[in-house]
């Protein structure tokens, strides 16, 4: 015979299989994120940026903090608690979710190094950064690469 019209409606949907295919493919994808996006992103420089490579491994900025200049900044854009459990020392705490409120606190002359937890947040404040005018910063990339002693509390 003639094949039958299904109306959409009468078409059932069937949900995931279970919580923890979804938890099993979020942990993928954040693992995927964290070793092959966020890595892709460090390095990268504002415009006026490029002179700030030379601090890109971890002992060059190491010996930035322990000799620190007036001109370069390095913004630990993680959240205000994390920064409070330990940060790279001389950073400075503008968390990604208030920077653009503190711009008038950042001097667009200084050039800014920015770290977060993976890289990636500082990837989106990067170009929230260029819209608002800034050229000199650079995405450090993620806090782990930080190997050398912290800074804790608001220091």
């Amino acid at each position: 015979g003639v094949p039958s019209i299904i109306p959409l409606c009468m078409i059932r949907y069937k949900a995931p299989a279970s919580l923890g295919a979804v938890v099993a493919i979020t942990g993928i994808f954040i693992t995927v994120y964290i070793l092959v996006i966020a890595p892709s992103f460090v390095g990268r420089t504002g415009p006026d940026g490029a002179m700030l490579k030379q601090y890109l491994e971890p002992a060059e900025l190491k010996k930035l903090t322990e000799n620190p200049y007036d001109s370069i900044w390095i913004i630990d854009v993680r959240p205000e608690s994390a920064y409070r459990d330990g940060h790279i020392p001389t950073a400075q705490s503008f968390p990604s979710t208030t920077i653009m409120a503190r711009l008038h606190e950042i001097p667009k002359e200084k050039y800014l190094i920015i770290y977060c937890e993976t890289g990636g947040r500082v990837q989106i404040v990067t170009k929230r950064l260029a819209k608002a005018g800034y050229t000199r910063y650079m995405n450090w990339g993620a806090n782990y690469r930080w190997k050398y002693d912290r800074a804790t509390g608001d220091t």
